[in-house]
């Protein structure tokens, strides 16, 4: 992967948006970890996969690097519907506000359970958008982001299923 579309390097990646690269990082690091495709095999090339994920995926992505207090790097376009941010403000937030102080501990506790088992398919819990709407996401997959080289370069999660909470 270049240093571009690198979101373990130093610098700012240009944006791993629309990035093959980066895609399938996302997409290969889900296969072998959760054993199913995060998308259908079938969307044409690499550019186009990404694409559609970014841009029409009718589920949410989101990853965050390995930062010791990690910051998100990519949210497709539905993710950033629903947390109610867009590109640039969601890809330099720290992974950690998207959930309410409170619910931060059981947060990190997921995050430790895909640190040791390399993936959680069943998660659920509350988060909150921009605007201080909270939900709860359901049925989500939260996976380590591993290279075929065995490199971390941090974490992904993709859901579909969320409800309003009150």
């Amino acid at each position: 992967m270049t240093a571009p579309s690198d979101p373990h390097s130093g610098a700012r990646p240009v944006s791993l948006a629309l990035d093959p690269g980066f895609l399938r990082l996302l997409a290969g690091s889900h296969a072998r970890l959760v054993g199913s495709p995060l998308l259908p095999e079938d969307a044409g090339d690499d550019a186009d996969r990404a694409q559609w994920l970014y841009e029409a995926a009718p589920f949410c992505v989101l990853a965050h690097n390995t930062d010791a207090d990690p910051r998100f790097v990519y949210a497709n376009r539905a993710a950033q519907a629903r947390f109610e941010y867009g590109w640039d403000e969601f890809t330099t937030l720290p992974s950690r506000l998207s959930a309410e102080a409170p619910d931060r501990a059981e947060r990190q506790r997921l995050l430790d359970a895909v640190t040791r088992d390399g993936f959680i398919a069943d998660y659920r819990g509350v988060r909150i958008a921009k605007s201080g709407h909270r939900f709860r996401i359901e049925n989500a997959v939260v996976w380590q982001l591993i290279d075929e080289a065995g490199t971390l370069h941090g974490q992904a999660a993709a859901f579909g299923e969320w409800r309003e909470v009150v």
